[in-house]
């Protein structure tokens, strides 16, 4: 039995599986078997079972996968604050904030804030492993063939495109939330606030969040341009 489960960027899969058959007698009422006795059950019996062997094992939970409320435990601790986008907009031009855009590449460059920074926190799945077919049929099934993985190279482009040093606002398309509201009392995540957790836990200290994301952005009419800068 093969299940499948798509869950915004993430999708867990028992697919790519090898099957492997073998004999089950009764040998636990304490009976001791002769080899041609065996034999003779499992012709008359007939009694068999299937062991499905699964090859497309999940890796381990990287830290992005963390549960939410440890990440926001961790967001509060180290001071992330929300800014909506009027004021992320006036940190940009008086503070020197570097608006950090979480959003994949295609995304950014349809639209985004003058000057936004593209690091895409989820990219196109790109390997062949046995996980990774899985994942890519598991998308399929839900009609999805474009399906995304985390990007182990997002701190280390980070490091290179802004720096530790840089004070950052992390967008993404809707934001989510820190705030707790009546639907979602923990507050809500988003790649902007999965990012976010990242960058401190890799000792950036200057992080802010674009409450509303890149949606609320052009929504008020905030300046924009497309393709590179």
């Amino acid at each position: 039995m093969i299940t499948m489960l798509a869950a915004s960027s993430v999708v867990n899969s028992n697919l790519a599986c090898s099957s492997r058959i073998s004999s089950s007698s009764d040998f636990t009422s304490g009976h001791s078997w002769r080899p041609i006795e065996a034999v003779k059950l499992t012709q008359t019996r007939a009694v068999s079972s299937i062991r499905i062997s699964c090859a497309a094992t999940k890796p381990a939970k990287t830290p992005a996968e963390e549960e939410w409320k440890v990440k926001r435990k961790l967001l509060a601790e180290k001071r992330v604050r929300s800014v909506d986008v009027k004021e992320a907009l006036r940190l940009q031009k008086e503070n020197n904030f570097v608006i950090l855009d979480v959003r994949p590449e295609a995304e950014f460059k349809e639209a985004h804030p003058p000057g936004a920074v593209n690091v895409q926190i989820y990219r196109l799945i790109k390997e062949w492993t046995a996980w990774d077919i899985a994942r890519r049929a598991a998308f399929a099934f839900f009609g999805i063939f474009a399906g995304t993985e985390e990007n182990p190279e997002f701190i280390q482009s980070v490091d290179a495109k802004v720096g530790k040093d840089a004070k950052i606002i992390v967008a993404c398309s809707t934001g989510g939330t820190l705030k707790p509201t009546q639907n979602f009392p923990d507050g809500k995540q988003s790649r902007s606030l999965i990012a976010a957790y990242l960058l401190v836990l890799n000792g950036y200290s200057n992080v802010y969040h674009l409450e509303g994301g890149l949606y609320a952005w052009f929504k008020e009419g905030l300046p924009a341009v497309d393709g590179e800068e």
